[in-house]
């Protein structure tokens, strides 16, 4: 029984050196997580030996006595499965790309930053709570392993469990969940004229642009040779889309060469929604997705489907200008250029609707939906 249920509220470890910081993050979640705070990685460390009540660290990387990255190492490292296994969360700054890397590498969970708002920040957290539940309830069950060894993806077995779980919560927050079935166009023929083990290879490394492309609450699995899909908490189908387009870009770029030939390939992408296509079941989102996969295959290949048939890719480059939009927005209301938000208005309270349903749904602020969403159709 999770917290929901229980009323009893998550706890959250802060670890950071500047008491401004603290008192800053405290403040915008404290109405959904106890916490603790400690003001350096060695207190971090000892206070995550004597506190198991802890379910998410969220801490600096530059700290005095032991840093973020020695902190991480050290829940990494740990014998103590309980601490090994913590989600961690990277308080961001200004680190630089090789700083973050180092943090991945390490295990971090996830980054936000210091100057992330209050709904992104709680977002965040209870999306690392749900992942990590879906985890537990999975070694609960007696299951086999959560990761294919072979692909490196979480294996069928945990694709289904963590999505009948999600599809629970999905129902009790009216939020969606929506499945993306992506497969390597004339797989056979790649077979037939280079061999099973370049072929093999080929789909090795379509499964890592895959993964580097997801968000981190996504889940992934190889269920075919050639086949994966893609498990998507709170996507929309313009979203999935727009992943769709991008996942193709990448593969157009990508020339592999196997004895002095180039080897090029492409794919298709099928999508399934539980909210758009009215279907309450992950084996029942898949088997729709593949569906139209195939259908995407057979009608020439390097296409992407979902209910209404091929999107085409004027509407998928909308779709991802859509959400380049909103990033756009943030920086110029940072720079204080309000009028050129309110010219978008209509289309960016379009896109950030799911979101408004979830505060709402979770937090109860009020929010006029219905007015909003009258005011997005404009």
């Amino acid at each position: 029984m999770g917290e929901e249920e229980t009323g009893i509220l998550p706890k959250i470890l802060i670890v950071d050196d500047s008491r401004m910081v603290r008192a800053s993050l405290i403040k915008q979640i404290r109405h959904r997580f106890q916490i603790r705070e400690e003001s350096d990685g060695e207190a971090g460390w000892q206070t995550l030996l004597v506190d198991p009540a802890i379910q998410i660290v969220l801490t600096d990387l530059g700290m005095p006595k032991l840093d973020g990255f020695g902190l991480l190492e050290r829940i990494r490292e740990s014998k103590v499965q309980r601490i090994q296994e913590l989600p961690v969360v990277i308080i961001s700054g200004d680190e630089d790309d090789e700083a973050r890397q180092r943090a991945l590498e390490l295990g971090a969970s996830d980054f936000v930053s210091k100057g992330a708002g209050c709904a992104e920040m709680t977002a965040r957290l209870e999306s690392l709570l749900d992942l990590t539940e879906i985890r537990r309830s999975f070694a609960l069950s007696g299951q086999s392993s959560i990761i294919d060894p072979v692909s490196g993806l979480a294996t069928p077995a945990y694709l289904n469990h963590s999505g009948e779980q999600l599809l629970a919560q999905a129902r009790r927050r009216q939020t969606t969940i929506s499945v993306m079935v992506v497969e390597i166009d004339h797989y056979e023929q790649l077979v037939e004229w280079h061999g099973s083990r370049v072929a093999s290879l080929i789909t090795s490394k379509l499964a890592k642009i895959i993964a580097s492309k997801v968000r981190r609450e996504d889940t992934i699995s190889q269920i075919s040779g050639a086949r994966f899909a893609v498990l998507s908490p709170s996507t929309s189908i313009a979203g999935c889309c727009a992943f769709g387009l991008r996942l193709q870009r990448a593969m157009e770029k990508l020339v592999m060469t196997y004895r002095e030939e180039r080897i090029r390939i492409t794919v298709s992408v099928g999508i399934s929604g539980s909210e758009s296509d009215g279907i309450q079941s992950v084996e029942g989102l898949i088997i729709t997705a593949t569906e139209r996969v195939q259908y995407g295959i057979a009608t020439g290949g390097n296409r992407i489907i979902n209910r209404e048939g091929e999107v085409d890719k004027a509407a998928a480059e909308n779709y991802v200008n859509q959400a380049l939009s909103i990033d756009h927005a943030l920086l110029q209301l940072r720079i204080g250029a309000e009028e050129d938000v309110m010219d978008h208005l209509p289309e960016i309270i379009a896109s950030m609707m799911p979101l408004f349903n979830l505060l709402e749904d979770r937090l109860h602020f009020g929010i006029p939906l219905g007015e909003l969403e009258n005011y997005g159709r404009k």
